[in-house]
């Protein structure tokens, strides 16, 4: 009897013991990536800064549908709706093997937060801007892919090159519609909280059909007067000047860069839609700065996108005009035109085939800034950014198969 008593009484005390313990939450780590390789043809091609070349080429390329990567992300449940998130992402070139970006093992993404249902999201590390975050849905490098469709040079960062170090961003829930976003870079420069630092704010508007979205994004330089080309260092995009093309190769020694953005989106139905964009980009000189005046380019770009069960189709067009500054009387123009094609192999696989054509007229500056104007050269897309063409015109096409896991 007493032996019953005494494994009544321990049978007890085990769910007494189990609820007195804390509990966790639940948590999930997901593994995910894209491997992406094909083949591309180019009308012309010299390197950055030089006029000299012009011979066609044929080459493997990589990323260019989706960017070749893999990454963890994953999320903790806290209790009260609250979740611990995290993200990390590295790029990689599928024909070589190498780092997307050399020295970076996350160069993509890398950041740790939390989020709730009613408060929004908390984030830090490197991430993308406010910005890109809410203007993507409507930049043309969704159907037509940055390495092609991407405006000229990927002037107004709508494909995925501008990416802020040591970022902590803050992002509401939707409410009516309506989300706000900002996010606040640190440049970590002794004496100047200005220098290296990237800030940016942005508001979607989402509501059945329509979408609608307005980015601000301002780059600070933290080593003005000192590099190669003097003011070309930014903390933000690990210690090089962003977004280098042969469009703004000759500002390349800007104390900052400013843009402010306006995209939109309509479904038009019959698996159609179409996005637009309108972008102001500013190259503002300073100490160190090899050109004096504040160079200004507007861009204006369209999308139609069809999607027709396993096919999906895309034209595209955009237009670039820079402002007279610097002494050039004859600003620098930009007019490229965009096809893509892709059929869905399955929902992981696909193959695709790109088309583009840029034709550029007008001046700007050289490769050394100051009173070197020399004429405009074509540069499609961002994949293009250090072999653009020797002449006026460019010409680029590629095919390919990405599968993502």
């Amino acid at each position: 009897m007493k032996r019953f008593e005494k494994r009544l009484k321990l049978a007890c005390a085990v769910p007494a013991t189990l609820l007195a313990m804390p509990v966790f939450g639940q948590s999930s780590v997901t593994l995910y990536g894209n491997v992406d390789t094909g083949f591309g043809y180019q009308s012309s091609q010299t390197s950055l800064g030089s006029t000299s070349g012009g011979h066609s080429a044929v080459k493997m390329i990589n990323g260019v549908w989706a960017g070749s990567r893999f990454g963890l992300k994953g999320a903790e449940d806290l209790g009260g709706h609250t979740k611990a998130i995290f993200q990390l992402e590295e790029g990689f070139n599928s024909a070589t093997g190498a780092q997307s970006t050399s020295g970076l093992a996350f160069n993509r993404q890398a950041f740790v937060g939390v989020t709730n249902p009613t408060y929004g999201s908390l984030t830090a590390g490197r991430q993308y801007a406010s910005y890109y975050q809410f203007l993507s849905p409507y930049s043309p490098a969704t159907w037509l892919t940055g390495f092609y469709g991407a405006h000229p040079g990927d002037l107004d960062g709508l494909d995925t090159i501008y990416r802020a170090n040591s970022a902590i961003e803050y992002m509401s829930p939707s409410l009516y519609g309506f989300k706000v976003s900002g996010s606040y870079s640190f440049g970590g420069v002794a004496g100047s909280v200005n220098r290296g630092s990237t800030w940016s704010t942005a508001v979607q508007y989402q509501n059945g059909p329509i979408g609608l979205a307005i980015g601000f994004s301002r780059i600070n330089n933290s080593t003005l007067g000192g590099g190669t080309f003097g003011a070309d260092s930014t903390t933000s995009n690990a210690g090089g000047q962003a977004g280098v093309s042969a469009v703004t190769n000759g500002y390349r020694t800007a104390q900052a860069q400013q843009r402010f953005a306006v995209g939109a989106g309509y479904q038009i139905g019959g698996g159609f839609d179409i996005t637009a964009t309108y972008s102001n980009v500013q190259y503002i000189p300073g100490i160190g700065s090899s050109f004096t005046d504040t160079a200004i380019f507007n861009t204006g770009g369209i999308v139609l996108h069809w999607k027709a069960k396993a096919w999906d189709f895309a034209a595209g067009y955009s237009y670039t005009r820079a402002t007279k500054a610097n002494g050039i009387t004859s600003s620098a123009q930009y007019q490229q035109f965009n096809l893509s094609e892709y059929y869905a192999l399955s929902k992981r696989t696909g193959l695709y085939a790109l088309q583009a054509y840029q034709r550029a007229n007008g001046k700007t500056l050289g490769n050394n800034g100051g009173s070197q104007v020399i004429n405009a050269t074509a540069t499609i897309g961002d994949g293009f950014q250090t072999t653009p063409s020797s002449s006026r015109s460019m010409f680029a096409a590629g095919v390919g198969i990405v599968h993502r896991f």
